[in-house]
């Protein structure tokens, strides 16, 4: 069987797990806004530099329906998801947000059903199961030490509806992405279609409210930000996005989403060797039954 929707879901997480860090960094520095309307552009002058290297013609000849497809999932999935997602990782962190973004397979399967007409199989649902339950104890292993006062409740909360509304975006994203890519259209241009429509959204609204300056102050007081933002473009929204488009190309939305919802598990020795972080045996046991799920996914 060719797998290479699942291979590159896995590689999907692994390069969210990376620039969630980076993310996050930034957008301590700038501000989640900020940091999004950034990465977008500097991901939007990777994707051409990309398209020019290896050659790909630069969206000649693409149908109005790719356009229109591409372009919803991109507002829905990189503006509006993204910037709950973004604003999540600054107010719980990028492990906790990561964990609400585990509710994107659940999401996205329901929307496949609803508009794809995909089927998964009973030892599918299960493999899905397992991985967000294992999923969830790495997380809470990872936080449930920690006490919240009452003046720290009111933005804990309202982080875990952003990384909520961070899945929603996803999952909907992927749905509206892969209508769009039907007939193996390059993913590449996917993405570069994905990213011009959020950019321009995203950057007619700070024109619009006159942030323009503002944004641009901000960044030029930090930059630092400039270099973790850099490098995140680089890794989540080229090569990740990328991959997740390829991953919804060649499996099934619901698997695929799964899969790309690994990250709180990869971030585990992230932590543990760049953080210093210490986990019990609980994330242990959550990183093994997670990944006893991916397995269970290849294997039916």
């Amino acid at each position: 069987m060719n797998y290479l929707g699942e291979i590159a879901a896995l590689f999907t997480s692994l390069c969210w797990s990376a620039s969630s860090v980076f993310f996050t960094r930034s957008g301590q520095l700038v501000g989640s806004v900020i940091v999004n309307r950034i990465r977008l552009v500097v991901a939007l002058i990777y994707l051409v530099l990309a398209h020019w290297i290896l050659g790909i013609p630069l969206l000649s000849n693409v149908e109005g329906y790719r356009w229109f497809w591409l372009s919803i999932s991109g507002i829905l999935g990189l503006v509006i998801g993204d910037a709950f997602l973004f604003q999540a990782f600054v107010l719980i962190g990028p492990r906790l947000s990561m964990l609400m973004m585990s509710m994107a397979p659940i999401i996205a399967s329901i929307f496949g059903l609803l508009i794809l007409s995909e089927r998964l199989s009973r030892g599918q649902i299960v493999g899905i199961l397992i991985t967000i339950f294992g999923i969830s104890i790495v997380i809470l292993e990872g936080n449930g030490n920690a006490h919240l006062s009452q003046k720290d409740l009111r933005p804990y909360l309202i982080g875990i509806l952003f990384g909520l509304g961070g899945a929603c975006g996803q999952a909907l994203g992927l749905i509206t992405a892969k209508k769009g890519l039907t007939g193996n259209f390059p993913a590449l241009s996917g993405t570069l279609i994905r990213m011009l429509a959020a950019t321009v959204t995203m950057w007619s609204f700070t024109l619009l409210f006159g942030k323009t300056r503002q944004t641009l102050a901000t960044i030029a007081q930090h930059p630092k930000s400039v270099f973790f933002i850099l490098i995140g473009a680089f890794i989540g929204p080229l090569l990740g996005v990328t991959a997740s488009l390829i991953a919804i190309q060649h499996s099934q939305v619901g698997i695929a989403s799964t899969l790309m919802a690994l990250p709180p598990v990869f971030l585990l020795p992230i932590g543990y060797f760049i953080f210093k972080e210490r986990f019990g045996g609980m994330a242990i046991l959550g990183t093994l039954l997670a990944i006893g799920g991916v397995a269970l996914l290849f294997l039916v």
